[in-house]
C-alpha cells in the first residue's frame, strides 16, 4: 500500500536536517519543538526506520533520512514548479519553459534561437539555467528542467533525446603561433604544446583528456578555467593554446590576436543534443519550443 506523506511534516523534517537541531528547526518555523519531534516520530513509524540519530546536542541523519531528505527537496521543487507555471496562468503568461544548457550551446547560438521563438510566442515565459553536461542530463531525468541542451559527449541516457546542432572543434592559438599555419592540426601535435584547459565538470575538456589517455599523450596543461571566454583570454595572452568549438572562436577573430585551425581528426565533428523525460507527455509550450530547438522534423 502507497505510504501517505504530510506536506507540512516533510517540510518540517527538511527544516530540522538543516538545522540539525528540532529545538532550533521549531525557532525558525514558529511550532512547538514537541509537535516537530511528534510530526517526526510519525513520519518515522510510517516509513518504519529511523531518519535521525538523536544526539545530546541535536540530530544527524541516517542513510534513510539522507535518502529521504533527497526526495523531499526534490518534491518541494516540484511544487514551487506547480506554484510558478499556475501563478503564469493567473497572470495571463500561457507557459513557461524550463531549460537546462551547457556552454557551447549558450556561446554559439541559443540567444538567437530563443529570441526567435519568444517573438514568436510572447505569452511564453523561458527559465535558463547554465549547467554542465552531466548536471544537465541529471536535471532533465529528476524533472528539474524540462529541456536540456548537453554535449553529444555525453553518453545516452535514458531520456527521449533528438539532434540539436553539429559543430566542429578547432585549434586555437595567438597570431604568430607556429602550430596550424600549414592547416589542420593532429592531436598529437597539439598536445606537445603548453595547454589552456577547462575545469572538472566540463564534457568537452573530459573528452579531450580522454583521447589524450587513448593516444598515450600526457597533455601539458598550463592554465585551466571556468569559461570559453576564460579560455580565449588567456590564449590571447600567450599562456598556452586550447581546443574549443568553431562558434566560440569564429566570431571572436576579428577583434582578436587569435588564430584557429581545424582539429585534424575524425571525432572533431561533435553534435549537441536535445533531451526531454517524455516527448509524448510533453505539455504544448514544451513541445512547441523543443520542435523550434531541434534539428529532428520528426518532433512535430
Amino acid at each position: 500500500m502507497r505510504k501517505r506523506f504530510d506536506l507540512l511534516t516533510l517540510e518540517l523534517f527538511v527544516a530540522v536536517a538543516a538545522a540539525k537541531s528540532i529545538a532550533q528547526a521549531a525557532a525558525q518555523e514558529n511550532i512547538a519543538a514537541s509537535a516537530i519531534s511528534k510530526r517526526i516520530s510519525d513520519l518515522e513509524t510510517e516509513i518504519g526506520t529511523p531518519l535521525f540519530y538523536r544526539q545530546q546536542k541535536g540530530v544527524e541523519l541516517t542513510p534513510a533520512g539522507d535518502e529521504m531528505l533527497r526526495h523531499a527537496r526534490d518534491l518541494q521543487r516540484l511544487l514551487d514548479r506547480i506554484d510558478d507555471h499556475m501563478s503564469d496562468f493567473a497572470q495571463g503568461v500561457r507557459g513557461t519553459v524550463r531549460i537546462a544548457a551547457n556552454t557551447s550551446a549558450i556561446t554559439q547560438f541559443l540567444p538567437e534561437d530563443l529570441a526567435l521563438f519568444v517573438d514568436a510566442h510572447p505569452d511564453m515565459r523561458i527559465d535558463l539555467t547554465e549547467l554542465t553536461s552531466p548536471e544537465i542530463v541529471a536535471a532533465v531525468r529528476d524533472g528539474t528542467d524540462d529541456i536540456g541542451i548537453f554535449s553529444g559527449l555525453v553518453p545516452d541516457p535514458d531520456l527521449d533525446v533528438f539532434e540539436c546542432r553539429r559543430d566542429t572543434l578547432m585549434v586555437l592559438t595567438p597570431k604568430g603561433h607556429p602550430l596550424g599555419t600549414d592547416g589542420p592540426v593532429a592531436f598529437r601535435e597539439f598536445s606537445s604544446h603548453d595547454l589552456v584547459g577547462l575545469q572538472k565538470g566540463s564534457s568537452l575538456q573530459a573528452f579531450i583528456d580522454r583521447k589524450a589517455a587513448e593516444e598515450g599523450l600526457e597533455l601539458r596543461t598550463r592554465v585551466e578555467v571556468l569559461s570559453f571566454d576564460g579560455v580565449r583570454r588567456m590564449v590571447e595572452a600567450g599562456l598556452g593554446i586550447a581546443i574549443l568549438p568553431l562558434g566560440a572562436v569564429q566570431p571572436y577573430l576579428a577583434a582578436s590576436n587569435l588564430r584557429m585551425a581545424p582539429v585534424a581528426e575524425p571525432w572533431a565533428e561533435r553534435s549537441l543534443r536535445i533531451a526531454v523525460r517524455d516527448k509524448a507527455a510533453l505539455a504544448r509550450p514544451i513541445r512547441a519550443l523543443l520542435g523550434h530547438l531541434s534539428a529532428d522534423d520528426a518532433i512535430l
